[in-house]
């Protein structure tokens, strides 16, 4: 009797082990697109490849314009990496829409900022990418617009109203040569 006892005690403690295994994978697995890790890879690869770019920054339709070499690629992508939607606070607060060559993730969450992540995929690898964040409370409304498509371009513009002064748009856009 005390063998069986001591085998299915045994044999209970081996699949509850087993099983805390496998939740603690499942809280650790990302649910959504890997934002944060795929413009890690960006950035390496970029300074590896030390591209000149043509970056145009813009306040309120005044733009200036120029040829450079981008020094710190991770700072620069920075506002698209950021917008990674794989918070454990954010789990299950958007929804996911697919096609054949694009997945779009979007949240209407007061507490999350991200509104939209659409990735688009050309041949199975993320070609393009789409990031719109609000931001709102009683002093402040901003709106971003993220886009990035590799090699191609990365363009960022925000709306912002902060209350009692006069509004401002921001953009800065960086096109691969």
């Amino acid at each position: 009797m005390r063998y069986k006892t001591l085998l299915a005690s045994s044999i209970l403690l081996f699949l509850l082990g087993c099983n805390a295994g496998t939740d603690e994978q499942q809280k650790n697995a990302s649910p959504y697109f890997d934002l944060k890790g795929y413009f890690e890879k960006e950035a390496n690869r970029l300074t590896k490849a030390g591209p000149t770019v043509r970056k145009t920054a813009g306040i309120n339709g005044v733009y200036e314009t120029r040829a450079l070499k981008i020094a710190d690629w991770k700072r620069e992508l920075s506002s698209i990496s950021n917008a990674d939607i794989n918070k454990a606070s954010w789990r299950g607060m958007f929804s996911v829409t697919r096609s054949e060559n694009k997945v779009i993730y979007r949240s209407d969450n007061k507490k999350v900022p991200v509104k939209e992540l659409c990735v688009f995929y050309r041949n199975n690898t993320a070609s393009g990418f789409l990031v719109l964040i609000r931001n709102n409370n009683a002093l402040y409304t901003s709106t971003d617009s993220l886009t990035y498509y590799p090699d191609s371009l990365y363009r960022i513009k925000k709306n912002q109203q902060i209350k009692l002064l006069a509004k401002k748009n921001y953009e800065i856009s960086i096109k691969f040569r």
